[in-house]
Order: C-alpha cells, then structure tokens, then sequence
C-alpha cells in the first residue's frame, strides 16, 4: 500500500519501467489529471465511478435480497431441503474463473445458451442481442455478479436466522399476525446487526471486484460495464501510467475508507438509539 501511494506521486510510465526509482517526482499532478473532469481522463474515470456505483446499488441490493428471500424460505423443514441448501451455495464455492468462463460461453451470441433460451425457446426477442459488447453489457454483468455474491447473503441470513427463538413467531401466530407480519415485526428487526454487517462486506467486495469484469470482457470492458478496477488496470497496464493509476486507486481507497466510516458511524449510532 506504500509503495502503491508512492507510485502516485511519481511519473512512472514505460519509459520508467526497468528502473522506478529514476522516475521524475511529480507531485500532485497524477491526481490533479484524475480529478480535472473537464479532460478526457478526470471525465473517462467519473464515468466510471458513477458506473460502478450504480453497479454495486443494484448487485448489493439484489444479493441481499435473494439471499434474504431463500434463508427465510429454507427455514421452514421440508424434504429435500438438506440437497437444496447445497444446491444454493453452488455459486459460492464454485472457483470465480471457472464459473465466470462459464457464463461468458452462455453469453455467446450465435451458440450460447442465454440467446438459445430467450431467442429459440421463449421468443422473447427477435433477434439474438449481443451481451458481452454495448450496453446489455452491464446487464450481463451485473447478472454474473448476483449469481455469484447472493449465496454468500444467504449463508450469512441463514446463520443469524438460527438466533432467533421461535417462540417469538409462535406468539405472533397466536395474536393473529401473518407472515408478511411475521417476517416485518420479528425477522427484519433482528437480523439488523447482522445485516449491517453483511451490506458492508457485500459494498466492498462488489466495488472493488475485477476478477468478474476480467475474465467475462478481458482487459478493455464495454463503457456501459467500464468498473472502476477495470478503468485503473487499464490506465496502469494498457497505456503503461502507472502514475496516473496509482493515484486513482489512491483515491479510491479513501473513498472506500470515508464510506466505511460513515457507514459504521451512522449504523452504531442507529444500534445506540434502538438499544436506548
């Protein structure tokens, strides 16, 4: 991390490669040109940064919850339900490259099985769409991502459903409340801590993800699905300033660092209030 935010402040290009110690000192400069949003490079990362937000509100948001929906149904005891709690966390313990792999062949125009399902089965488009160029880019994305992040809300729901007695629900039957109600008044509420928890991990690990952009578009990703990780690996490795990329990725650790501490702030605060 050192290295990295000093990296920032130095003008490290290809020239600079072999030897970095040798780079010119550049002070400010690298995060002045992140930050000017009136260049071509300030407006490219801008986009890019409202890009992932509005990637990580969508992802985080449908993880949680499927993954609420599913801990809350698999509570109940039925049969089979030991083979379908495995079949949830599938995703999860699958390796990220493989399933990734996986989903990009799905996502193949001509012969993959997204297309096939949509176009050939269900006739719910005329033509085949592209999904891994323009803007259904960020549709297939963002799919990959909540395949592969809502099990991970369901393991953690599930364990924090378990703390809480049943004789709470079975008291509520009895005054006449319903499920919705139930699940409303007695579920919601006492799942908040872990919640919190879980929203913030799930926040970080979707905001910094590259390995899902990586391997589902390669090195350049369409500018509809152009996250952040993937913007600072291209302006880092693709045009070789690796100045300029470590002055984003400076800053945005603090954002990351600003939003964490809000986030807490806000959330114990919050956890004070109901406790008083």
């Amino acid at each position: 991390m050192v290295i990295g935010i000093w990296m920032a402040f130095k003008e490290i290009t290809q020239f600079y490669i072999a030897n970095w110690g040798d780079a010119p000192w550049a002070g400010l400069d690298n995060f002045a040109l992140a930050v000017d949003f009136n260049a071509p490079v300030g407006e490219a990362l801008l986009r890019s940064f409202f890009t992932t937000c509005l990637f990580t509100v969508l992802s985080v948001g449908l993880c949680w919850c499927v993954g609420t929906a599913a801990a809350i149904f698999m509570q109940d005891n039925f049969r089979g339900r030991g083979i379908l709690r495995a079949l949830f966390l599938t995703p999860y313990a699958l390796p990220v490259y493989a399933a990734v792999i996986t989903w990009a062949f799905m996502f193949q125009r001509d012969y993959g099985l997204v297309n096939h399902v949509l176009t050939d089965q269900l006739g719910l488009t005329g033509e085949r769409p592209f999904w891994l160029i323009g803007d259904n880019a960020f549709v297939a994305l963002l799919t990959v991502s909540v395949w592969k992040g809502w099990p991970f809300a369901f393991l953690i729901v599930m364990a924090g459903l378990q703390n809480i007695p049943k004789e709470l629900y079975e008291a509520a039957a009895i005054d006449g409340a319903g499920v919705w109600q139930q699940i409303r008044r007695i579920t919601l509420p006492s799942l908040a801590p872990v919640n919190q928890v879980l929203i913030l991990v799930l926040f970080l690990w979707t905001f910094n993800d590259f390995n899902t952009p990586f391997v589902l578009f390669g090195d350049s990703a369409p500018e509809s699905a152009d996250l952040i990780s993937i913007h600072i690996y291209q302006s880092s490795f693709v045009t070789w300033n690796f100045g300029s990329g470590s002055a984003m990725s400076a800053l945005l650790l603090l954002f990351l660092l600003v939003v964490t501490a809000a986030y807490l702030l806000v959330t114990s605060r919050g956890r004070k209030s109901s406790d008083g």
